[in-house]
């Protein structure tokens, strides 16, 4: 199934239900119309990172379930899997080879070597700090050969997650033949998880590192063209890195949304966010919420450094259950640039606040995707963050089908799911179509939408300080 132009739910695979089948019982009974994607969250086995330190791509994780389920849900909702292209996992068949047979290994060049990487000398400490890393240690593992001597290895993120060096044939052959058996799966959306990271080169600070960052994506699109699947780079970074890769034709995410709409909200003020809004491409994916914290640093120059901070300060005042030390080392926060909470909770558990917030979405340029903790309008769940100490874990709640089945009865959950059964209806949201935003006062934004054809016109005049707002659709009114 080709991409649609309609809500994309993401989830972990047995978090709607506790594997694959009862989420398409959940997506069937609970949340049928208000979906038409899935980003189906990583469902490989793997030994870290809720998913994210894969140790095979070829098969899915017993106690989720088996291809012909991922299958069957693609025959449904278009589908988008995550691809590690910075990172495998330790345990995984390429790097056990390695550790065991060294450079007689045919996996020996699927890894970065650190010591390999620096000239004689090398690095200083001044080349340790020029690398961009979201925590405050030098980017490398140890590894033990079977024969006991030791090499060091990057190692970006955490201790399963051991860095590819895409310069290699190897690699290169590796992430061709996971992609198109991916695809073959049933992937439309292949989901480059790290992407950023990918290239390392001297000199520079190792993140989205120009021009060979180039290099690697054509190439990745040129490994899938006669697939018929797309893909999707993740970056957490300033803007204007997705702005680039979004010139270069590629769909983006829109991690800035969050926080920007975060400020909308607690200020009452609607100039930031319809600036930001008009600056979008339509050829993007639009969150507020996802599996990782919230963004701040992707809010950079949208907002200014006193909003942002004003922002923050406001999240930890308002937000029901945040705290500071829930994002940081304590908890295991792998990224000093975000606050764990779920976006329900950052707005105080307000009920029509987060409404707000998810018609903006909406109405914004792009395909919206809602994490499914906002799917539900989930608290920030406390008791599974202080059991694991994970500080990602308070927007990672396991839900039950029972547990789903009182939710939707909740009103907030009950107008979300129409909301976006009427943005998966409604030809105004066409991403060919036409987008006017304005700001009638400092607290009101008005967001017309318009199909090619202009025939369907929907249109949101919204008070971001009273909570005040009307849809109309080619002039009659829509209630939620």
């Amino acid at each position: 199934m080709a991409i649609t132009n309609k809500v994309m739910l993401i989830t972990y695979p047995d978090s709607l239900g506790k594997n694959l089948t009862e989420l398409n019982e959940v997506l069937e009974n609970d949340l049928k119309g208000a979906v038409g994607g899935i980003h189906l969250l990583p469902f490989f086995p793997s030994t870290g990172d809720r998913g994210f330190a894969p140790t095979d791509y070829t098969t899915v994780d017993p106690k989720f379930g088996d291809w012909a389920q991922v299958e069957a849900l693609g025959e449904k909702y278009y589908l988008m899997f995550d691809f590690m292209i910075n990172h495998i996992s330790r345990q995984s068949k390429y790097y056990q080879d390695f550790q065991e047979h060294k450079d007689k290994s045919p996996y020996a060049k699927l890894f970065l070597s650190w010591d390999k990487f620096w000239p004689e000398g090398r690095p200083t400490q001044a080349d340790v700090d020029l690398i961009y890393k979201r925590k405050d240690r030098a980017p490398y593992q140890e590894i033990t050969f079977a024969d006991g001597t030791k090499e060091k290895l990057w190692n970006t993120f955490g201790p399963e997650q051991i860095d590819l060096d895409v310069r290699q044939k190897v690699t290169q052959k590796f992430i061709k033949d996971t992609l198109i058996s991916l695809i073959k799966h049933g992937a439309d959306i292949i989901r480059l998880d790290a992407f950023a990271y990918a290239v390392k080169k001297l000199d520079t600070n190792d993140f989205f590192v120009e021009p060979e960052i180039w290099d690697l994506l054509k190439q990745v699109q040129d490994d899938i063209a006669d697939e018929g699947a797309t893909i999707l780079p993740e970056i957490h970074e300033h803007y204007s890195m997705p702005f680039k890769i979004a010139k270069h034709g590629y769909f983006i995410y829109d991690f800035a949304l969050p926080m920007v709409t975060l400020y909308s909200l607690y200020s009452g003020k609607s100039n930031r966010l319809a600036a930001w809004l008009k600056k979008c491409p339509m050829k993007q994916f639009t969150t507020l919420d996802t599996h990782d914290g919230i963004g701040v640093v992707d809010a950079r120059d949208i907002l200014s450094p006193d909003e942002i901070d004003y922002t923050s300060q406001e999240l930890y005042k308002v937000g029901a259950n945040v705290k500071k030390k829930y994002s940081s080392a304590e908890y295991h926060n792998l990224d000093i640039y975000q606050i764990n909470t779920t976006f329900y909770s950052a707005l105080g558990d307000d009920d029509q606040k987060y409404f707000m917030a998810r018609l903006l979405q909406v109405f914004a340029p792009g395909i919206p995707q809602v994490y499914y903790v906002g799917m539900l309008a989930g608290k920030n769940d406390i008791k599974l963050l202080e059991e694991t100490k994970e500080g990602r874990n308070i927007n990672r709640h396991y839900y039950s089908k029972a547990e789903i089945e009182k939710e939707i009865q909740r009103p907030v959950v009950a107008s979300l799911l129409k909301l976006f059964t009427f943005r998966n209806t409604e030809a105004a949201f066409d991403l060919n179509g036409s987008i006017d935003i304005s700001t009638p006062n400092e607290n009101e934004i008005r967001i017309v939408r318009m199909n090619k054809e202009q025939t369907r016109k929907a249109e949101l005049v919204a008070n971001l300080k009273d909570l005040t707002y009307q849809v109309l659709v080619n002039g009659e009114q829509i209630k939620f």
